[in-house]
C-alpha cells in the first residue's frame, strides 16, 4: 500500500493530534523505505540512505505536508547509479501527487550547502535516518551540528533578521483574524527557531509551555488540512468554524481562535526571551574581545536597575517586604524601554507581597506611570501576563486574555486592543487636566466585552464594562468622584465617534446627547473637562482599532464635535459646523441649459474630497446621484441634503419681484447636495464625465438598478466557500433629532447600498434630508435623517413602515 492511500486510511481512523502526525511519518518511513529498497534490489545499502529532513525529520508530517527528503550517498557508486536509484524513488512519489522536496548529496556536498544556505543548515538539524546505511545519516547529523555550533555567532543573527522579515511581511499570529500558522510571529518557525538555539548551545530555552503551545498550532494545521484538503497554513475565516469542529471545540471558531492566540503568545514570548539571551552572550563575547569589563548595573528606580539591557531587582531589593515594588519595577521597565528580566519575573512571581485593598497612592502612581510609558508598555504588559502576575493585580483580566474579535475592524485581541489604547492614550496625555483617568479608562475600556445574559446572548459591553470599572476603580484606590468620572468614560467611550460620524452636526439633539453624557453626577471633573477626556479616550480607541475606522477626516469629526461641546458649555455659539447654504449653487444650476450644477473640491491630505451637486427636486434624487457615483467608483463617506426654493418666472414677470396681482410667483425646489467623497481606486472621476452621466440618469437614459446591481455581482467574492453574511439592521432611532425621523442601517458595505437604501426610501414616500454615511471595513453603518413631505418628521407608525420597507428591500 502507498503513503496516500495509507494516509487516507489513518486520516478517515479519526486518529487525531500527535498520533496522527507520527503514524503518517511512520507511513512514509515505510513507503519509501520500500521504495529504497526495490531500487537497490534489496541488496545491502551501505553507502547510501534516505534522511529525512524539516517537519519530516522531526516526525510531524501533518495530512497536507510534503515529504523533504535527501538521498545521502558516499560517492562509491558511479553518478549514473545513484540518479537511476534516485528516479527510482522520486517518481513513485510524484505519480502518486504527494509533494516532494527532494535532494542528492554527499555528506560533503550537504555540508558545503548548509555553509552558505541557511534554509539547508536548519533543515539538517532535524536529520532523521529513514533507511539505507546509518553510519552515513550519524556522520552528516554529526557534522551538521558542529558546524552549527561553530558558526551560531555568525549563523543565529542570521534567523534573527529572517524573523524580523517575516514580522513584516506576515505579523503577529496572535493578532491576526487569518494568521499563518506557519510563518507569523509566534508560529510554527518561530518554535523551529527555538530548536535551533538550542541547538547552538549558546543559550537556554524555555520549556514545558513552548513545546504544548506547537503542539496546539500543529493539531490546528492538520484539521485545517483535512478541512479543506489540501496543504494550508493560513487560517481564514470560511474554515475556521469547520476546523473548530475537527477539533472538538464546542465553542467553534471563537474558541479556536483563542487556542491559536495563546499558543502563539506562547511561542513569540519564548522566541523573545531566547532571542534577549542570544544577544546577551554574543555582546558579552564582544565585551571580552575587547576587554571592556562586565557589564554595569545602573539604578533606574528603588530596587529597580539595568543590567544587560534588562530591567531587573536590585540585589537588597525585597519583593515581600516591598508590595509596590512589582509595579515600580514594571512602571520602570516601560519608561526606560526596556524588557522586565525573567529572573527578576520570577522573583516577583514567588516572592512579591499582596497589594492592601485599596492600593496605596504610590502603587496607583506607579500604574498610571506604567500606563503611561507608551510603545514600552506592550512587552511589559505581555510579561506580566505570561507570569501569572497580571491576573494578580487585575482579576478582571484574566477573562479578557486572547479574547478573539471577530470582525475586519480590529486587528488585536480585545486584551491587546486595550492594551494598544493606553499607547495611543499616552500620546494624548497632556491634552488632558487628569491623564490618570484617560490612561486607567483606556487599559479597561472594553473590559466588558464577551460577557453575556443568562440566555447566552451578548450583551452591551459599554455598560457591562462600566459596571465592572465602578468595582475595580475603588479598589485601585480612586475616590467615589473619580470612579464615577472613569465608569461613565467606559459606558459613553463609543457615543463621540457614533454621534460625529453617523449623526447630523446640524441638529440640536447630536450636541444635546454628548452634554447630557457629559454631565457626570458626583463626578470629580466638570463637563468640559469630560468632554476632552471622552475626545482623547475616543481617539485612542480609534487608532488602537485599525486603519478601518481610523482617518484624517473622521479625527476631524470627532475634534469639530467636541469643539462644539466645549464653545457650548463656555456659552459661545458653536461654529465648528457651519450651516450648509446651497443657495448660490442652486442659482448656478437655474441658470444651466442643462439645469445641473456640479462642483467639486480637490482632495485634501486625507484624500478626502467635498463634491457639491445642485438639480431639480423630487423624490429619488439623492438615490440617482449615489447610483452615479457608485458606478464611477467614489466612496461616499456622508451626505448632506438642503432644498432651495427659486420662483418660476415667466417672460412676463422677469424684472418683477411679484405677479400682477401682488402675490409671490409660484416656487420651484430645487435639491442641492453636498457629498464627501474619496476615490475608491486612483483618482475620482472627471466632472464631465459625472454631469454625462448625471443627465443620463434624470433624463431615463442611464438604468442605474441594472447597472448598480451588475456592480454589486461583480463586487461578491469569486469561488472558496461562502461566508454566511450577517442579515441587515434597519432601526428608527428614536430621541435621535428633534426635527426629523432618524433611521439607521448597518450592512455590509457594497458598492450600491447606498442608493438602494435611498430608492426603498424614495419607494416609501419619504424624503431625505441628510445622509451620513460610515463605513467600518466591511461594515456600512448609514443614518438617514427623513421627514414627510410637509419637512416634518414621520408618526412612530409610519416611520417603522419605512423602516420595514428598507428591511425588505435590502433582504430581497
Amino acid at each position: 500500500m502507498g503513503y496516500a492511500e495509507r494516509r487516507g486510511e489513518l486520516i478517515a481512523s479519526g486518529l487525531r493530534g500527535s498520533k496522527l502526525r507520527s503514524a503518517l511519518s511512520q507511513a512514509a518511513d515505510t513507503w519509501l523505505a520500500q521504495l529504497l529498497e526495490a531500487a537497490v534490489e534489496h541488496a545491502p545499502a551501505s553507502g547510501i540512505a534516505l534522511v529525512a529532513v524539516g517537519g519530516y525529520g522531526r516526525g510531524e508530517l501533518s495530512p497536507g505536508s510534503d515529504l523533504d527528503v535527501v538521498l545521502l550517498h558516499d560517492g562509491s557508486r558511479k553518478p549514473a547509479r545513484i540518479a537511476s536509484i534516485a528516479d527510482a524513488i522520486w517518481y513513485p512519489v510524484w505519480d502518486a501527487k504527494i509533494k516532494l522536496d527532494h535532494s542528492v548529496r554527499t555528506v560533503a556536498e550537504a555540508r558545503s550547502l548548509a555553509r552558505e544556505d541557511l534554509a539547508v543548515a536548519l533543515g539538517l538539524l532535524t536529520a532523521r535516518h529513514v533507511i539505507g546505511d546509518p553510519a552515513l545519516t550519524a556522520e552528516l547529523r554529526t557534522v551538521a551540528l558542529a558546524d552549527w555550533r561553530a558558526r551560531a555567532a555568525k549563523r543565529l543573527p542570521e534567523v534573527e533578521a529572517v524573523r524580523a522579515q517575516r514580522l513584516e511581511l506576515h505579523g503577529e499570529l496572535a493578532y491576526r483574524l487569518e494568521g499563518d500558522l506557519k510563518e507569523a510571529i509566534g508560529g510554527l518557525r518561530d518554535a523551529h527557531a527555538l530548536t535551533a538555539i538550542s541547538a547552538s548551545w549558546l543559550a537556554d530555552i524555555p520549556h514545558g509551555e513552548p513545546e504544548a503551545a506547537r503542539a496546539r498550532l500543529l493539531d490546528v494545521r492538520d484539521a485545517l488540512h483535512i478541512v479543506t484538503g489540501r496543504s494550508a497554513d493560513r487560517l481564514l475565516l470560511q474554515e475556521q468554524d469547520e476546523v473548530a469542529a475537527q477539533l472538538d471545540m464546542a465553542g467553534g471558531a471563537d474558541e479556536l481562535l483563542g487556542a491559536v492566540t495563546d499558543a502563539a503568545r506562547t511561542i513569540a514570548y519564548a522566541c523573545d526571551l531566547a532571542w534577549r539571551r542570544i544577544d546577551q552572550v554574543l555582546a558579552e563575547r564582544t565585551r571580552s574581545g575587547r576587554r571592556s569589563g562586565t557589564a554595569q548595573r545602573t539604578p533606574l528606580a528603588d530596587g529597580v536597575v539595568e543590567a544587560d539591557g534588562e530591567a531587573a531587582l536590585a540585589l537588597a531589593a525585597d519583593p515581600s517586604r516591598d508590595p509596590v515594588l512589582l509595579l515600580r519595577a514594571a512602571a520602570a521597565a516601560a519608561t526606560a524601554g526596556l524588557p522586565l528580566a525573567p529572573t527578576a519575573l520570577r522573583r516577583l512571581a514567588e516572592d512579591a507581597a499582596p497589594l492592601p485593598t485599596p492600593w496605596p497612592r504610590a502603587a496607583r502612581e506607579e500604574f498610571v506611570r506604567l500606563l503611561g510609558a507608551g510603545p514600552g508598555l506592550v512587552p511589559v504588559w505581555e510579561a506580566l501576563d505570561r507570569t501569572s502576575l497580571l491576573s494578580r493585580l487585575l482579576p478582571e483580566w484574566e477573562r479578557t486574555r486572547s479574547l478573539p474579535q471577530r470582525n475586519a475592524l480590529h486587528i488585536h485581541t480585545v486584551d491587546r486592543h486595550c492594551v494598544q489604547t493606553a499607547v495611543q492614550a499616552a500620546a494624548r496625555a497632556r491634552r488632558v487636566a487628569r491623564p490618570d483617568l484617560l490612561l486607567v479608562a483606556a487599559v479597561c475600556h472594553d473590559l466588558g466585552k464577551g460577557l453575556t445574559d443568562d440566555q447566552g446572548a451578548p450583551i452591551d459591553h459599554s455598560e457591562a464594562g462600566a459596571g465592572l470599572v465602578a468595582d475595580l476603580a475603588p479598589r485601585l484606590g480612586f475616590n467615589a468622584a473619580d470612579s464615577a468620572v472613569l465608569a461613565a468614560l467606559v459606558r459613553h467611550h463609543l457615543l463621540l465617534a457614533q454621534l460625529a460620524v453617523n449623526r447630523d452636526p446640524q441638529d440640536p439633539a447630536t450636541l444635546d446627547a454628548l452634554l447630557a453624557a457629559a454631565d457626570v453626577p458626583g463626578g470629580s471633573v466638570g463637563p468640559a473637562e469630560f468632554v476632552a477626556l471622552l475626545h482623547a479616550l475616543t481617539e485612542a480607541d480609534s487608532e488602537a482599532t485599525g486603519p478601518a475606522v481610523w482617518s484624517r477626516w473622521r479625527a476631524a469629526l470627532l475634534s469639530g464635535l467636541a469643539d462644539r461641546a466645549r464653545a457650548r458649555l463656555r456659552g459661545q455659539a458653536p461654529s465648528a459646523a457651519p450651516a450648509f447654504d446651497g443657495s448660490a449653487l442652486a442659482a448656478r444650476a437655474v441658470t444651466s441649459p442643462d439645469r445641473l450644477a456640479v462642483v467639486a473640491l480637490a482632495p485634501g491630505a486625507a484624500g478626502v474630497a467635498r463634491l457639491d451637486i445642485a438639480l431639480p427636486d423630487q423624490i429619488g434624487v439623492l438615490a440617482t446621484v449615489a447610483g452615479v457615483l457608485s458606478l464611477r467608483h467614489v466612496r461616499i463617506l456622508a451626505a448632506e441634503v438642503e432644498t432651495v426654493v427659486f420662483p418660476v418666472r415667466s417672460a412676463s414677470s422677469v424684472g418683477s419681484a411679484a405677479g400682477a396681482d401682488g402675490a409671490e410667483p409660484a416656487g420651484e425646489p430645487w435639491a442641492v447636495q453636498r457629498w464627501t467623497v474619496a476615490a475608491q481606486y486612483g483618482e475620482l472621476p472627471d466632472i464631465a464625465r459625472l454631469r454625462t452621466d448625471l443627465r443620463a440618469a434624470l433624463a431615463g437614459r442611464l438604468d442605474l438598478a441594472a447597472r448598480v446591481a451588475s456592480r454589486e455581482a461583480e463586487h461578491r467574492p469569486v469561488g472558496g466557500r461562502s461566508w454566511p453574511a450577517v442579515p441587515p439592521t434597519v432601526s428608527v432611532l428614536d430621541d435621535a433629532s428633534a426635527v426629523a425621523t432618524v433611521i439607521e442601517v448597518r450592512a455590509s458595505d457594497t458598492p450600491g447600498l447606498l442608493h438602494q437604501v435611498a430608492a426603498a426610501l424614495a419607494q416609501s414616500g419619504a424624503d431625505i434630508a441628510t445622509a451620513r454615511v460610515a463605513t467600518l471595513g466591511a461594515e456600512a453603518i448609514d443614518v438617514f435623517y427623513v421627514t414627510d413631505a410637509q419637512g416634518d418628521p414621520l408618526t412612530a407608525q409610519r416611520a417603522e413602515q419605512v423602516a420595514e420597507h428598507v428591511r425588505a428591500s435590502l433582504i430581497l
